[in-house]
């Protein structure tokens, strides 16, 4: 063997180890805070955390059991829903006003649901298939009847500030796990119906249950106040403000040379970042359990051979079923985290196609199958991507300036400056796809 072929091998196998892509990664990042600004580097790495959460729901799903999950974006937002659920004020007057509606709405259909499963255990034939209509119709008129006059009456409640139930008023971190199980819950019921779907149509599939999701929730004011968003949800950490009037902290500012102004914004982002790493390290750990588990390897069985595996007795809609919920848990709890983070929920923020087409890259190029690759994925793209605004600004500055002052295409590049993003990141994904299809982490 030559010497330049043992060099690259060697160069080859540092690429992918992932000590080292991670020290690349936490060098953009140093790099960032010392060319930019320490403030503007530690809000990357909070929201990159939580993008590697997201694609590690999505590597679970899709490197696990080859599923091909395009509705990220809508458990994203239910996560979001659980934290408004939790964490936000109760309204009292909307409450009174149409909550007593909306609990016999829930009852309607929770009777509906029952009177249907008995009907259909007890009756058989054309009896069986009437009977079933019957009750649906029956319920459908009641609910109608109670949910109508109820949502109506909330909304009317202070539209401008309220207009919506609220929540429970308790910490926003029991929203953390309350949108994980919402989110489950969810995957369930659809997964139920779009398991065993061929990979192409369950991806159609997903996506147009998350524009379903997110139709409901963008229309339903009494619950998330739709388009006109719910702001002002309580923090986990203390606020800036109470930090700069604390003696305490202003003391170990002036010890530390600092104003405590900028000190205060970087420890509320070091508790955010603390809060969001404590959350990755667990969920990276059982995932890493799981996938080197019996459980973990009998799922790669049936992602490499479904037809073996069913011959070999798995039940394999049912495992397909329970990574398909086990994956949009972890994206709820992404999109719980995220609301925390805003400090709001904004439903038309949730674009499906965009940024569910961002987490996809982030696991490819990651690594799929790798958790390690989906983390260091949605590190590296959710980097690129913020800071690719800028920079297609500066050369599409810098490319100007070679033109004169009245020519066409000086504006075109102008405007042309905010689509570097999407451009960029089907570049990587191109590129990924080329050079390195089994991610810069690839699956052992």
């Amino acid at each position: 063997m030559s010497g330049s072929t043992r060099i690259s091998q060697t160069n080859t196998s540092l690429l992918h180890q992932p000590w080292f892509l991670f020290a690349v990664m936490a060098a953009l990042l140093a790099f960032t805070g010392f060319a930019q600004s320490w403030l503007f580097a530690l809000t990357i790495v909070q929201l990159c955390m939580i993008s590697a959460i997201m694609a590690l729901g999505v590597n679970i799903q899709w490197g696990y059991a080859g599923l091909f999950n395009a509705g990220t974006m809508g458990f994203a937002a239910l996560g979001g829903v659980a934290a408004i659920l939790v964490a936000a004020d109760p309204v009292p007057e909307a409450w009174s006003a149409g909550g007593a509606g909306i609990a016999l709405s829930a009852l309607v259909i929770g009777a509906t649901i029952a009177t249907v499963i008995v009907v259909r255990a007890k009756l058989g034939g054309l009896v069986r298939l009437i009977a079933t209509a019957l009750v649906l119709i029956i319920g459908y008129l009641l609910f109608t009847y109670y949910f109508g006059p109820a949502t109506s009456a909330i909304e009317a409640v202070n539209p401008s500030r309220t207009g919506y139930l609220g929540g429970m008023g308790i910490s926003i971190l029991f929203g953390w796990l309350v949108g994980g199980l919402l989110a489950a819950g969810a995957a369930w019921i659809i997964g139920k119906i779009a398991i065993g779907l061929r990979s192409d149509y369950l991806a159609i599939a997903t996506l147009g249950i998350a524009e379903i999701i997110l139709a409901v929730i963008k229309n339903e004011d009494w619950l998330t106040r739709g388009v006109k968003n719910v702001t002002g949800l309580p923090r986990p950490v203390p606020r800036e403000v109470d930090l700069q009037t604390d003696p305490a902290f202003i003391s170990l500012a002036q010890s530390l040379g600092m104003e405590p102004i900028a000190l205060s914004s970087i420890a509320v982002k070091l508790a955010y970042i603390s809060l969001f790493a404590i959350v990755l390290i667990a969920l990276v750990y059982l995932s890493e359990k799981a996938l080197y588990s019996p459980w973990g390897r009998m799922m790669r069985a049936i992602r490499d051979r479904p037809d073996a595996a069913e011959a070999m007795g798995k039940d394999v809609k049912r495992r397909h079923l329970q990574v398909f919920v086990l994956g949009s848990a972890i994206c709820g709890i992404a999109g719980a985290m995220l609301v925390t983070l805003d400090g709001q929920f904004t439903p038309g923020s949730y674009q499906p196609l965009r940024f569910t087409f961002l987490v996809w890259v982030m696991v490819i190029v990651g690594g799929s199958g790798n958790n390690m690759g989906s983390v260091l994925g949605g590190f590296l793209i959710w980097f690129v991507w913020v800071q690719s605004e800028s920079a297609g600004f500066a050369l599409m500055d810098a490319l100007s300036g070679l033109l004169a002052e009245d020519s066409p295409i000086r504006g075109n590049l102008t405007e042309a400056a905010p689509h570097l993003r999407p451009v960029l990141m089907g570049l990587i994904l191109i590129l990924a796809l080329r050079f390195a299809p089994r991610g810069l982490i690839p699956e052992r």
